[in-house]
């Protein structure tokens, strides 16, 4: 394998890597947020 094919290879993988542990840290955070606020302020789930 040649040495730009292998560079493609390690950004292509680290691109899905980051956009995953992205969504994975994202969500619970979001809804974590939205049910504390819920019970804070007394804001509905969908505001």
């Amino acid at each position: 394998m040649s040495i730009g094919m292998m560079i493609i290879c390690v950004v292509g993988g680290l691109a899905g890597a980051l956009s995953t542990a992205y969504l994975l840290i994202s969500f619970p955070a979001i809804i974590a947020w939205k049910i504390y606020r819920h019970f804070k302020f007394g804001y509905t789930l969908f505001e």
